[in-house]
């Protein structure tokens, strides 16, 4: 095969890998594997494992590591420091450690069954102590639980184990030379490494905000994006030189990077080029995995699974508990940290490369590896109903969570539930305060619900998007939903629960842009509020403003766009201080709601000719509270709504006309 054909055949593997992730909701990554493993030399054989792929694949981590250092922040590892260092450190550190006594302990006691150096045992604690970010990260944020007390630990343990890879990366090689020489290898590549990250770190940060500064200027996303190229690779380019790894110098480059205004756009432009190549290298590695093997061996294979598994399971578990995490909240940082890691494959690459992974070991040791993570989207998806078996008192617990939100809001009535409580929700809070209306706010962040809280705000700690806590919060006895954070696939959740439940309470929800508004407009929503159309607009009254348009003229301007955009600003519903005769001439809003057994009936909205009196219908909600799609030709049900826009005359007339007599 040609380089040509070889391109399309790994394009096309990994377009059918991960279209069929997407399709059962499943990482990406899992596809590149799987089809690694399909097209490899040990199954189709439709591809070679070339050294040229390979190099290419080792791209893909040198993009992982460098999105690692753009991450990489001092404020956010302080103020993580507790999980970061703390329980992050000693689930490393303990992990290296009892690997490593293990199978010196082994060694000793069955001389003839296992006789591994422990310089191996290094390196496979090494591999044992990562965790796979890609994977777990993607499911904690769809799950919504990074705020949560298990999802806070395990983004804390997998930086940690982020940061744990630059020096493995740096002490495996070093393990690999002869016995006579590993000391003068470690220290000197802990020379070279200590020189090099000194002369980069202490000058390099100058150096990069004057180099992309300087490009900036010239105001060329090609040259801007040739440059960032030129960096990562170049770093990583002369760490590699210098002894050490292609992924530390990108690393060096990531940090370097992130002190700098422009590490929001790098991510940004690099993101391309990170998640293909990282493909790329997953499917190499799925390619190395030789299946016949592992059927061979299949007893060591389900051996080595069930005792990672097990082992990380049982001491991420115990070290949670012990760092003060209760048992529920410990045993789902434990299942969600498990398997193994894409930098743990990278580190058992390079074990493999330095020799450090016997030859008839590292198929199987790959393969369990391979497996593990295979099955973690699984596992975390049962996560609860494991926890809720095992461990009693986390239903219990739940149980008192869903108490407290209920305590809160039992004298509460024809209330707004606020869904998340950022600057977004408590701007509405207060707005809702001066005009006396009462309140109840979920949030998913502690400290942001304990100062509230303490300050008097009607605010408990819950996830909106689950239905106990919708429940507890009084959903029946509600006026309002307002769903104030922006993520469409949280919302759709509150939407199905409130149509399911209660479709009678209308909901508001908060999206960036309107790309998701007939999505969640059919899923019910009563209006959908875009951001960017709000600012847009806000910013179209400041300038026509102070280029002298009067205000009257920019107010109705942009009146009339936002009219275009939601129902039910077009006019408004008159109120007991709108009586003046100037007002008397503005279009406003009125409700008409039909009796079960009126005369209105059973005719189409046609039948009234309201358009004659200059009134239109905004929209129309049956008896259930759901919004109907409707023409003029929609024949009236008893309980239906109609909400009516014109002048207060003509209202008055069309009412008279749907409710005769």
């Amino acid at each position: 095969m040609n380089s040509l054909d070889i391109t399309l055949l790994y394009l096309l593997a990994a377009v059918l890998g991960v279209v069929a992730c997407r399709q059962f909701k499943l990482p990406p990554m899992l596809g590149y594997l799987a089809v690694g493993v399909v097209i490899g030399p040990n199954a189709l054989a439709l591809a070679q494992n070339s050294s040229g792929v390979r190099y290419l694949a080792e791209f893909g981590v040198v993009f992982l590591m460098f999105v690692i250092g753009l991450e990489f922040s001092l404020p956010k590892l302080r103020a993580m420091k507790r999980h970061v260092f703390g329980l992050g450190l000693a689930q490393v550190m303990l992990t290296v450690l009892i690997t490593t006594a293990a199978s010196i302990l082994l060694g000793l006691f069955l001389p003839t069954w296992w006789s591994e150096s422990w310089q191996i045992a290094v390196a496979m604690g090494g591999v044992m102590a990562m965790s796979s970010t890609a994977i777990v990260i993607k499911m904690v944020a769809e799950r919504l639980e990074l705020e949560s007390d298990h999802g806070k630990r395990v983004v804390g343990i997998l930086l940690f184990q982020d940061l744990a890879v630059v020096p493995l990366l740096v002490l495996i090689p070093a393990l690999g030379a002869k016995p006579e020489d590993l000391l003068y290898s470690l220290g000197l590549a802990m020379i070279k490494a200590v020189v090099l990250l000194g002369l980069l770190l202490t000058g390099g940060q100058k150096v990069m905000r004057w180099w992309l500064t300087m490009v900036a200027k010239k105001k060329s996303e090609e040259l801007f994006m040739l440059n960032i190229l030129l960096i990562t690779l170049g770093l990583a380019w002369l760490t590699e030189h210098a002894g050490l790894s292609l992924a530390l110098g990108a690393f060096v480059a990531g940090m370097l990077i992130s002190e700098t205004e422009y590490k929001h756009q790098v991510e940004t432009d690099i993101r391309p080029f990170h998640d293909i190549l990282l493909g790329l290298f997953f499917i190499t590695i799925g390619m190395m995995l030789d299946w016949r093997l592992v059927i061979e061996r299949w007893p060591l294979v389900l051996l080595l699974l069930t005792l990672s598994l097990t082992f990380k399971l049982a001491l991420i578990t115990g070290l949670a508990r012990a760092f003060g995490a209760p048992m529920g909240v410990s045993l789902r940082v434990g299942l969600y940290l498990a398997q193994a890691g894409e930098f743990g494959l990278v580190l058992l690459t390079l074990a493999g490369q330095n020799n450090l992974v016997p030859p008839a070991l590292f198929n199987p040791i790959l393969a369990s590896m391979v497996i593990s993570m295979l099955a973690t989207p699984f596992m975390i998806m049962y996560t609860n109903d494991i926890v809720s078996r095992v461990v009693g008192s986390d239903w219990l617990m739940q149980s008192v969570q869903m108490t407290t939100i209920a305590r809160q809001s039992i004298n509460a009535d024809k209330h707004v539930i606020i869904c998340g409580y950022g600057r977004c929700g408590q701007n509405l809070a207060r707005l809702l305060e001066a005009e006396n209306i009462p309140y109840m706010a979920l949030d998913l962040d502690p400290d942001r619900v304990r100062q509230a809280a303490a300050a008097g705000q009607s605010v408990v700690f819950g996830d909106a998007a689950r239905l106990q806590a919708l429940l507890a919060a009084g959903l029946h006895r509600s006026s309002a939903v307002v769903i104030t954070y922006i993520d469409s696939p949280s919302a759709m959740k509150v939407l199905h629960h409130c149509r399911e439940q209660a479709a009678q309470v209308p909901v508001v929800v908060r999206t960036l842009d309107d790309l998701d508004l007939d999505k969640l407009r059919n899923a019910g929503a009563t209006e959908v509020v875009p951001e960017v159309i709000e600012a847009s607009l806000m910013l179209a009254t400041h300038a026509m403003a102070l280029v002298g348009v009067p205000m009257r003229r920019v107010i109705r301007v942009v009146q009339e766009q936002r009219d275009e955009r939601y129902d039910l600003l077009r006019g408004y519903f008159h109120g007991a201080d709108d009586d003046s005769m100037e007002e008397a001439e503005y279009e406003r809003l009125n409700t008409v709601t039909l009796p079960m057994d009126g005369g209105s009936v059973g005719k189409p909205v046609s039948h009234f000719a309201l358009d004659t009196l200059k009134v239109r219908v905004v929209s129309l909600r049956s008896a259930n509270g759901k919004n109907k799609v409707f023409d003029d030709e929609t024949l009236l049900a008893g309980g239906d709504t109609l909400v009516l826009s014109g002048k207060a005359q003509a209202l008055a007339l069309a009412e008279d006309k749907l409710l005769p007599g």
